[in-house]
C-alpha cells in the first residue's frame, strides 16, 4: 500500500502522524511510504531520517492525496485539502466530526473511507489511540491552568501547592476519565486541594483508591457542580462521550458566579466544549475572557509537546495503520471490531452513530 504522511497546517501543530521508526516498520513489510518535506521538523525528525527509514520525501500535499492509497494526519482533514480526497481512499487521523459539520459533509462527498482515531474503541470501552494525547492533555491542563493563574496573565493570584502556612490552591476536575485522572495527578502532584466530580461512583471508588490523600472524589449532580465551581481557582473540562458532542455542563450562569480571576481549561473542546461559552482557541491566542474568568480552550493542547505527543501516538496508532496497510482496510476492520469502530464515514454516509446524532443526520 502507499501510505502518504502530511505535514500539518494547523496553527502551532508540530505533531506528525508517524516517526521515522514508524515508516521503517511499514517499509519493512513491504509498504510504500511518502512523507511531506518538512513534516516531522516540529517533531525533531529531519527528512533525512525518514528517507534513512526507507521514506519517500514529497514536496507537495497535492502529490500526497493524489499517490496515496492511505493518508495520515494527526489533525483533522483541513479545508484546503477537502478537494484532494477521492472516492476510496483511506483518511486516518482524528477527526471529531461531531462538532464539524462543515468537514463531514466534505468527507460524505469525497466517498472516502474516514476513519477516526478517537472513535476506535475496545471490547472493555478503552479509547486506545485517543488514551496518549488525552493523557497528554490532562496533564499540560494543569500546567496551563496554574500559568493563567499568575497575575500577569490576569491570574488571580494562587499558587496552586501554596506555602506553609498558606492554603493550597483549589482544583476541580469534572469528569474522572483518562484527562481527568491526568490532570488530578498533576494537580495533587503540585499539592493543590484537588475535586473530582465524575457521576459513576465505580470510577469514583478506583479514584479514591488510588489518588493521594489531598484528592476528594464527589458524585457529581448540577447542585454540587455550583458549589464547588464557587470554591475553585481551576476548574478543568474533561468530559469524555466517545465520538459524540461534549454535554454542556458549566452555564453561563455557573461562571458567573465563580470567583474573579480564577481559570477554566476545556479539555473538550475537539469535540464542541463541556463550558457554554467556550470556543476554540490557538496556542497564540489560547484565552478569552468570561464575567471575570478566563477560559483557556486550545484545540490542539498537545501540539505544544510535539516530541513526546508524537511519539506517544505512533506508539498507539502504528499497529492499527500497520493492519489497515497489510490488509486493506475491509479486512482489518472485519477482524478486529475495535478498528472498526473507527470508522466514521463510509460511501459518502456518516455511519458512526453519535455522529450521526450529534450532526442531525437520518
Amino acid at each position: 500500500m502507499v501510505i502518504s504522511v502530511l505535514k500539518e497546517t494547523k496553527s502551532a501543530e508540530k505533531r506528525v502522524a508517524m516517526t521515522p521508526a514508524g515508516v521503517d516498520l511499514l517499509v519493512q513489510h513491504g509498504h510504500k511510504v511518502l512523507v511531506e518535506t518538512g513534516a516531522g521538523e516540529g517533531s525533531g525528525f529531519s527528512d533525512e531520517a525518514y528517507r534513512q527509514a526507507g521514506g519517500v520525501s514529497v514536496a507537495s500535499p497535492e502529490e500526497l492525496f493524489a499517490a496515496g492509497e492511505m493518508v495520515m494526519h494527526v489533525k483533522e482533514v483541513q479545508p484546503s485539502e477537502y478537494k484532494l480526497l477521492r472516492k476510496g481512499q483511506i483518511v486516518f487521523t482524528y477527526l471529531h466530526l461531531a462538532a464539524d459539520p462543515e468537514q463531514a459533509a466534505a468527507l460524505q462527498s469525497s466517498q472516502c473511507v474516514a476513519i477516526a482515531y478517537e472513535t476506535v474503541q475496545t471490547a472493555d470501552e478503552r479509547l486506545p489511540l485517543l488514551q496518549p494525547m488525552s493523557e497528554i492533555a490532562g496533564r499540560m491542563s494543569i500546567q496551563e491552568g496554574a500559568r493563567f493563574l499568575q497575575m500577569p496573565q490576569g491570574g488571580n493570584g494562587v499558587l496552586l501547592g501554596g506555602v506553609p502556612g498558606v492554603a493550597p490552591g483549589k482544583v476541580l476536575v469534572i469528569g474522572g476519565g483518562i484527562v481527568g485522572t491526568n490532570a488530578a495527578k498533576i494537580a495533587c502532584g503540585m499539592g493543590a486541594d484537588v475535586t473530582i466530580l465524575d457521576m459513576n461512583i465505580q470510577r469514583l471508588r478506583y479514584l479514591d483508591d488510588v489518588m493521594p490523600a489531598n484528592c476528594k472524589t464527589l458524585v457529581s449532580s448540577p447542585y454540587t457542580l455550583l458549589e464547588k465551581l464557587k470554591e475553585a481557582d481551576l476548574v478543568i473540562g474533561a468530559v469524555l462521550l466517545a465520538g459524540a458532542k461534549a454535554p454542556k455542563l458549566v452555564t453561563r450562569e455557573m461562571i458567573a458566579q465563580m470567583k474573579k480571576g480564577s481559570v477554566m481549561v476545556d479539555v473538550a473542546i475537539d469535540q464542541g466544549g463541556c463550558f457554554e461559552t467556550s470556543y476554540p482557541t490557538t496556542h497564540q491566542n489560547p484565552v478569552f475572557t468570561v464575567d471575570g474568568v478566563i477560559q483557556y480552550c486550545v484545540a490542539n493542547m498537545p501540539g505544544a509537546v510535539a516530541r513526546t505527543s508524537t511519539l506517544a501516538l505512533t506508539n498507539a496508532t502504528l499497529p492499527y495503520a500497520l493492519a489497515i496497510a497489510n490488509k486493506g482496510w475491509r479486512k482489518s476492520t472485519a477482524e478486529n471490531p475495535a478498528l472498526a469502530k473507527g470508522i466514521n464515514v463510509l460511501d459518502g454516509e456518516i455511519v458512526y452513530q453519535p455522529v450521526k446524532e450529534a450532526l442531525a443526520v437520518a
